[in-house]
């Protein structure tokens, strides 16, 4: 295997994938544009050194960033020639696994993704499995059992050369404000085979549950299990639970774990709300988890912050990837009512943004004058004492600058891009077909 490893034809795929990826420096402070020049110089040296056993990888960069709750997560942030290696492994073994893992595995998997998890959940609460198992694993990627999952790893592949250096890359000790931890548990969030080992180590979960022929989805470590009673629910929560403390050694974060009805859970920033339409009696409806909210409109107002020193095109174009993104996501979701309100409330930050950067009286009423607004009134405006945001929602600036005006300028609404997107906007998305992979 590790010829394939380090096959020409692998090694530049690797180099390719980690350079459209980017990423910050490891503890050698190489970046991605000094990677092709090292990669020339020190190939056939690297090649030899996995080859004879004797490669040793770099320490990890370890690299806090700050989660939604308020707290922070752990990134490991690899060197540049630990990623590619990891990478081109990452390739060899993910065809060989990818056959036996299961098919309500949905997280980082080729031609499948978080969409078909929240469809095939949607799909068991529609046919009546609505007590639903959901448990939350503590700071799983921190958790694995490297003893654990090398056994795992040892069934598939027997490679002695690849699975030393996925041992020593387990092993890597990581660096921590200056400071050098050992590890002897735990998978780095930030390297290209954390996915993969991710995947190998709950796929022993999958069997289980396939085994007792059990509905469930999972996404990486985010999963739920369906039933159809609170009765069945409690003895698989338990019997869950067990498997997980016993078998594959992970902690249960007990607090944010339990029975859920579908109006009290969430799967991947995606909630469950009844339909009170006629005939839909037991159906529920996709709709967008508060914090998906909350997420949205931090960003938006960030980027639409009138003291924010930034050109009114740059704020368009900001405002468009971070829109695009978000509505891309959450399309199946029903949310045309609140995104028409975000979308009012968008263009009035935009236009106290406009207001504000006319700066002095003369100069807004030379603008007002030039977008239509006669003479007086426009002397008056600008010597206004109302607040920018007074004036921004007033009808005088609604009524020049207007949308049209605005979309001119390259403003698309949020609601506008959802159309374009959105699958299928007049069909119930419970009676769409849940794709499946073959």
């Amino acid at each position: 295997m590790i010829e394939k490893v380090l096959h020409r034809g692998n090694m530049l795929k690797a180099y390719r994938h980690v350079l459209a990826n980017k990423g910050s420096a490891g503890v050698d402070g190489m970046r991605v544009e000094e990677l092709a020049s090292h990669l020339r110089q020190n190939r056939d040296a690297i090649a030899t050194a996995s080859c004879n056993g004797r490669y040793l990888p770099s320490p990890i960069l370890g690299v806090e960033i700050p989660k939604g709750n308020g707290k922070t997560r752990l990134l490991g942030i690899p060197t540049l020639t630990d990623r590619v290696l990891q990478q081109a492994v990452n390739q060899v073994l993910s065809p060989l696994l990818e056959l036996e893992f299961t098919e309500h595995s949905y997280g980082f998997r080729p031609g499948r993704n978080a969409h078909q998890a929240v469809q095939q959940a949607h799909s068991h609460i529609h046919e009546g499995y609505q007590h639903i198992v959901d448990i939350d694993l503590a700071n799983f990627f921190d958790e694995v059992d490297h003893c654990l999952l090398l056994q795992l790893l040892y069934r598939k592949v027997k490679c002695p050369l690849t699975l030393r250096l996925i041992r020593k890359w387990l092993r890597a000790p990581i660096l921590i404000k200056g400071r050098l931890a050992k590890r002897r548990k735990g998978v780095p969030q930030g390297s290209p085979l954390s996915p993969l080992l991710s995947n190998i180590m709950l796929h022993e979960l999958d069997k289980e549950l396939e085994r007792q022929e059990l509905r469930y989805v999972r996404y990486a470590d985010d999963f739920s299990v369906y039933t159809n009673s609170r009765e069945t629910a409690r003895k698989v929560g338990n019997a869950v639970f067990l498997f997980l403390r016993d078998r594959l050694r992970l902690p249960i974060n007990r607090e944010k774990s339990g029975i859920r009805r579908p109006v009290d859970f969430q799967l991947l920033g995606h909630g469950f709300v009844p339909t009170y339409r006629k005939g839909d009696k037991g159906k529920y409806q996709l709709v967008v988890a508060k914090k998906g909210w909350d997420r949205l409109k931090q960003k938006l107002k960030a980027i639409t912050r009138k003291t924010t020193p930034s050109a009114f095109d740059e704020r368009i174009r900001e405002l468009k990837e971070a829109q695009r993104g978000w509505v891309h996501y959450f399309r199946m979701a029903s949310i045309q009512g609140k995104l028409k309100d975000l979308d009012s409330w968008i263009r009035n930050r935009l236009r106290h943004c406009i207001w504000h950067d006319w700066k002095g009286p003369e100069r807004k009423r030379k603008n007002l004058i030039r977008l239509g607004v006669p003479k007086g009134q426009a002397y008056a405006w600008s010597r206004t004492r109302k607040g920018g945001w007074a004036v921004a929602q007033s009808p005088m600036l609604i009524t020049t600058v207007t949308v049209k005006r605005l979309a001119r300028r390259g403003y698309e609404s949020l609601l506008d891009y959802y159309r374009k997107v959105a699958p299928q906007l007049n069909e119930p998305l419970y009676t769409r077909p849940v794709r499946t992979v073959v």
